[in-house]
Protein backbone atom coordinates (compact mmCIF):
# COMPACT_ATOMS: atom_id res chain seq x y z
CA UNK A 1 0.00 0.00 0.00
CA UNK A 2 2.89 2.36 0.79
CA UNK A 3 4.46 1.69 -2.64
CA UNK A 4 1.12 2.36 -4.34
CA UNK A 5 0.76 5.67 -2.52
CA UNK A 6 4.27 6.73 -3.50
CA UNK A 7 3.64 5.82 -7.15
CA UNK A 8 0.34 7.74 -7.17
CA UNK A 9 2.10 10.81 -5.76
CA UNK A 10 4.82 10.43 -8.42
CA UNK A 11 2.23 10.30 -11.19
CA UNK A 12 0.44 13.41 -9.96
CA UNK A 13 3.72 15.31 -9.73
CA UNK A 14 4.47 14.34 -13.34
CA UNK A 15 0.97 15.37 -14.43
CA UNK A 16 1.48 18.73 -12.76
CA UNK A 17 4.80 19.21 -14.53
CA UNK A 18 3.20 18.35 -17.87
CA UNK A 19 0.24 20.65 -17.06
CA UNK A 20 -2.08 17.72 -17.85
CA UNK A 21 -3.86 18.26 -14.57
CA UNK A 22 -4.84 21.69 -15.92
CA UNK A 23 -5.41 21.40 -19.67
CA UNK A 24 -7.39 18.13 -19.62
CA UNK A 25 -10.19 19.46 -17.36
CA UNK A 26 -10.21 22.72 -19.35
CA UNK A 27 -10.61 20.77 -22.59
CA UNK A 28 -13.66 18.95 -21.25
CA UNK A 29 -15.14 22.14 -19.83
CA UNK A 30 -15.01 23.58 -23.34
CA UNK A 31 -16.51 20.41 -24.83
CA UNK A 32 -19.28 20.48 -22.24
CA UNK A 33 -20.14 24.10 -22.99
CA UNK A 34 -19.98 23.81 -26.78
CA UNK A 35 -22.91 21.44 -27.28
CA UNK A 36 -25.69 23.40 -25.49
CA UNK A 37 -24.42 26.80 -26.66
CA UNK A 38 -24.11 25.78 -30.31
CA UNK A 39 -27.44 23.94 -30.23
CA UNK A 40 -29.19 26.98 -28.78
CA UNK A 41 -27.70 29.59 -31.12
CA UNK A 42 -27.30 27.50 -34.29
CA UNK A 43 -30.72 28.41 -35.79
CA UNK A 44 -30.03 32.12 -35.32
CA UNK A 45 -26.51 31.78 -36.73
CA UNK A 46 -27.71 29.92 -39.82
CA UNK A 47 -30.53 32.38 -40.36
CA UNK A 48 -28.13 35.33 -40.07
CA UNK A 49 -25.58 33.81 -42.43
CA UNK A 50 -28.14 32.51 -44.89
CA UNK A 51 -30.17 35.67 -45.29
CA UNK A 52 -33.49 35.52 -47.09
CA UNK A 53 -32.23 32.75 -49.38
CA UNK A 54 -30.61 30.73 -46.64
CA UNK A 55 -31.44 27.42 -45.09
CA UNK A 56 -34.92 27.08 -43.62
CA UNK A 57 -34.64 25.99 -40.01
CA UNK A 58 -36.95 23.32 -38.71
CA UNK A 59 -38.86 24.95 -35.81
CA UNK A 60 -38.59 21.69 -33.82
CA UNK A 61 -34.83 22.31 -33.51
CA UNK A 62 -35.46 25.27 -31.25
CA UNK A 63 -37.61 23.37 -28.78
CA UNK A 64 -35.29 20.55 -27.80
CA UNK A 65 -35.55 19.34 -24.24
CA UNK A 66 -32.64 19.89 -21.90
CA UNK A 67 -32.25 16.14 -21.37
CA UNK A 68 -31.80 15.60 -25.11
CA UNK A 69 -29.15 18.29 -25.36
CA UNK A 70 -27.26 16.95 -22.34
CA UNK A 71 -27.39 13.45 -23.81
CA UNK A 72 -25.99 14.79 -27.08
CA UNK A 73 -23.06 16.22 -25.12
CA UNK A 74 -22.09 12.65 -24.23
CA UNK A 75 -22.73 11.25 -27.70
CA UNK A 76 -21.50 14.10 -29.89
CA UNK A 77 -18.69 15.64 -27.82
CA UNK A 78 -17.34 13.26 -25.18
CA UNK A 79 -17.64 10.07 -27.26
CA UNK A 80 -15.89 11.62 -30.24
CA UNK A 81 -13.46 14.47 -29.67
CA UNK A 82 -13.38 13.80 -25.93
CA UNK A 83 -12.46 10.16 -26.48
CA UNK A 84 -9.63 11.18 -28.82
CA UNK A 85 -8.32 13.68 -26.28
CA UNK A 86 -8.28 11.02 -23.56
CA UNK A 87 -6.48 8.48 -25.75
CA UNK A 88 -3.85 11.01 -26.85
CA UNK A 89 -3.33 12.27 -23.29
CA UNK A 90 -2.67 8.72 -22.05
CA UNK A 91 -0.79 7.21 -25.01
CA UNK A 92 2.50 7.46 -23.13
CA UNK A 93 1.17 6.23 -19.80
CA UNK A 94 3.58 3.25 -19.81
CA UNK A 95 5.35 3.66 -23.16
CA UNK A 96 7.29 6.66 -21.83
CA UNK A 97 8.64 4.63 -18.91
CA UNK A 98 9.65 1.86 -21.30
CA UNK A 99 11.43 4.25 -23.64
CA UNK A 100 13.52 6.03 -21.00
CA UNK A 101 14.26 2.89 -18.98
CA UNK A 102 12.26 4.05 -15.97
CA UNK A 103 10.08 0.94 -16.03
CA UNK A 104 13.09 -1.37 -15.78
CA UNK A 105 14.50 0.82 -13.01
CA UNK A 106 11.27 0.88 -11.01
CA UNK A 107 10.86 -2.88 -11.21
CA UNK A 108 14.36 -3.39 -9.79
CA UNK A 109 13.22 -1.53 -6.68
CA UNK A 110 11.01 -3.09 -4.00
CA UNK A 111 7.95 -2.31 -6.13
CA UNK A 112 5.73 -5.04 -7.56
CA UNK A 113 4.01 -4.91 -10.93
CA UNK A 114 0.56 -4.67 -9.32
CA UNK A 115 1.47 -1.45 -7.49
CA UNK A 116 3.02 0.00 -10.64
CA UNK A 117 -0.03 -0.67 -12.80
CA UNK A 118 -2.36 0.37 -9.99
CA UNK A 119 -0.60 3.70 -9.60
CA UNK A 120 -0.83 4.38 -13.34
CA UNK A 121 -4.48 3.40 -13.74
CA UNK A 122 -5.75 5.02 -10.53
CA UNK A 123 -4.13 8.41 -11.17
CA UNK A 124 -5.08 8.58 -14.83
CA UNK A 125 -8.62 7.38 -14.18
CA UNK A 126 -9.19 9.90 -11.39
CA UNK A 127 -7.95 12.71 -13.63
CA UNK A 128 -10.06 11.50 -16.58
CA UNK A 129 -13.13 11.04 -14.37
CA UNK A 130 -12.67 14.50 -12.84
CA UNK A 131 -12.26 16.08 -16.27
CA UNK A 132 -15.34 14.34 -17.68
CA UNK A 133 -17.37 15.18 -14.57
CA UNK A 134 -16.51 18.88 -14.56
CA UNK A 135 -17.20 19.10 -18.29
CA UNK A 136 -20.49 17.27 -17.82
CA UNK A 137 -21.56 19.59 -15.00
CA UNK A 138 -20.66 22.58 -17.16
CA UNK A 139 -22.95 21.26 -19.87
CA UNK A 140 -25.64 20.57 -17.26
CA UNK A 141 -25.56 24.18 -16.05
CA UNK A 142 -25.75 25.57 -19.58
CA UNK A 143 -28.57 23.17 -20.48
CA UNK A 144 -30.62 24.16 -17.44
CA UNK A 145 -30.10 27.84 -18.28
CA UNK A 146 -30.76 27.67 -22.03
CA UNK A 147 -33.24 24.80 -22.22
CA UNK A 148 -35.52 22.87 -19.90
CA UNK A 149 -34.34 21.63 -16.51
CA UNK A 150 -32.83 18.15 -16.26
CA UNK A 151 -33.57 16.24 -13.08
CA UNK A 152 -30.46 16.05 -10.92
CA UNK A 153 -31.00 12.35 -10.14
CA UNK A 154 -31.14 11.50 -13.85
CA UNK A 155 -28.04 13.56 -14.52
CA UNK A 156 -26.09 11.91 -11.71
CA UNK A 157 -27.16 8.36 -12.60
CA UNK A 158 -26.19 8.88 -16.22
CA UNK A 159 -22.80 10.22 -15.15
CA UNK A 160 -22.07 7.21 -12.93
CA UNK A 161 -22.71 4.78 -15.78
CA UNK A 162 -20.67 6.88 -18.16
CA UNK A 163 -17.69 6.89 -15.79
CA UNK A 164 -17.58 3.08 -15.99
CA UNK A 165 -17.07 3.48 -19.75
CA UNK A 166 -14.26 5.95 -18.97
CA UNK A 167 -12.64 3.30 -16.76
CA UNK A 168 -12.59 0.91 -19.70
CA UNK A 169 -11.04 3.61 -21.92
CA UNK A 170 -8.24 4.21 -19.41
CA UNK A 171 -7.59 0.49 -18.90
CA UNK A 172 -7.54 -0.31 -22.62
CA UNK A 173 -5.20 2.59 -23.44
CA UNK A 174 -2.90 1.41 -20.64
CA UNK A 175 -2.74 -2.06 -22.19
CA UNK A 176 -1.97 -0.72 -25.68
CA UNK A 177 0.67 1.59 -24.21
CA UNK A 178 2.26 -1.46 -22.58
CA UNK A 179 2.38 -3.56 -25.75
CA UNK A 180 3.47 -1.04 -28.40
CA UNK A 181 6.47 1.29 -28.52
CA UNK A 182 5.28 4.14 -30.77
CA UNK A 183 2.98 6.71 -29.19
CA UNK A 184 1.43 7.42 -32.58
CA UNK A 185 0.52 3.74 -33.03
CA UNK A 186 -0.78 3.58 -29.46
CA UNK A 187 -3.06 6.58 -30.00
CA UNK A 188 -4.24 5.29 -33.39
CA UNK A 189 -5.09 1.79 -32.17
CA UNK A 190 -6.82 3.10 -29.05
CA UNK A 191 -8.89 5.68 -30.93
CA UNK A 192 -9.90 3.32 -33.75
CA UNK A 193 -10.87 0.50 -31.39
CA UNK A 194 -12.76 2.65 -28.89
CA UNK A 195 -14.63 4.66 -31.53
CA UNK A 196 -15.34 1.35 -33.30
CA UNK A 197 -16.92 0.05 -30.09
CA UNK A 198 -19.05 3.19 -29.94
CA UNK A 199 -20.11 2.90 -33.59
CA UNK A 200 -21.41 -0.67 -33.29
CA UNK A 201 -23.64 0.16 -30.33
CA UNK A 202 -27.22 -0.75 -31.22
CA UNK A 203 -26.39 -3.29 -33.93
CA UNK A 204 -27.27 -6.30 -31.79
CA UNK A 205 -28.62 -6.76 -28.24
CA UNK A 206 -26.06 -9.50 -27.64
CA UNK A 207 -23.15 -7.33 -28.75
CA UNK A 208 -24.50 -4.41 -26.73
CA UNK A 209 -24.51 -6.54 -23.60
CA UNK A 210 -20.75 -7.18 -23.80
CA UNK A 211 -19.78 -3.87 -25.38
CA UNK A 212 -18.49 -1.34 -22.78
CA UNK A 213 -19.45 1.53 -25.09
CA UNK A 214 -23.10 0.60 -24.58
CA UNK A 215 -22.83 2.26 -21.17
CA UNK A 216 -22.70 5.60 -23.00
CA UNK A 217 -25.97 4.74 -24.73
CA UNK A 218 -27.53 3.68 -21.41
CA UNK A 219 -26.42 6.98 -19.85
CA UNK A 220 -28.07 8.89 -22.68
CA UNK A 221 -31.26 6.84 -22.34
CA UNK A 222 -31.42 7.61 -18.63
CA UNK A 223 -31.14 11.33 -19.35
CA UNK A 224 -33.85 11.27 -22.01
CA UNK A 225 -36.33 8.78 -20.54
CA UNK A 226 -35.43 8.76 -16.85
CA UNK A 227 -35.59 4.96 -16.88
CA UNK A 228 -32.69 2.55 -16.33
CA UNK A 229 -32.52 -0.14 -19.00
CA UNK A 230 -32.75 -3.63 -17.40
CA UNK A 231 -29.66 -4.68 -19.38
CA UNK A 232 -27.55 -1.89 -17.88
CA UNK A 233 -26.56 -3.79 -14.73
CA UNK A 234 -25.34 -6.76 -16.74
CA UNK A 235 -23.44 -4.44 -19.05
CA UNK A 236 -21.76 -2.80 -16.06
CA UNK A 237 -20.72 -6.15 -14.58
CA UNK A 238 -19.34 -7.42 -17.89
CA UNK A 239 -17.43 -4.16 -18.34
CA UNK A 240 -15.79 -4.62 -14.96
CA UNK A 241 -14.89 -8.16 -15.98
CA UNK A 242 -13.39 -6.78 -19.19
CA UNK A 243 -11.39 -4.19 -17.25
CA UNK A 244 -10.09 -6.89 -14.91
CA UNK A 245 -9.07 -9.05 -17.87
CA UNK A 246 -7.27 -6.11 -19.52
CA UNK A 247 -5.37 -5.35 -16.31
CA UNK A 248 -4.38 -9.01 -15.95
CA UNK A 249 -3.04 -9.05 -19.51
CA UNK A 250 -1.13 -5.83 -18.76
CA UNK A 251 0.27 -7.36 -15.57
CA UNK A 252 1.52 -10.55 -17.20
CA UNK A 253 2.86 -8.68 -20.24
CA UNK A 254 5.07 -6.54 -17.98
CA UNK A 255 5.94 -9.47 -15.72
CA UNK A 256 6.99 -11.83 -18.51
CA UNK A 257 8.50 -9.24 -20.84
CA UNK A 258 11.14 -8.23 -18.30
CA UNK A 259 11.83 -4.80 -19.75
CA UNK A 260 15.45 -3.75 -19.85
CA UNK A 261 17.10 -0.43 -20.42
CA UNK A 262 17.22 0.28 -24.12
Amino acid sequence: MKNLTVLIEKEYVQMLRDSKIIWLPVAFILLGAIQPVVTYYLPAILEELGGSQGIIIDPSMTVQKGSEVLASTLGSQFDQLGLMILAISMMGIIQTDKANGMLAFILTRPVNVTSYIGGKVVTNYLLAAFSVTIGYFTSYLYVNYLFTTVQFSHMLTGLLFYLVWILFIVSFTTLISTIFHSQGIIALISIVFLIGCRMIVGLSPIIDQVNPASLSKHAMEILITGVVNPNTVGNVLLTFVGVLFILLVTYYWILLKKFDHE
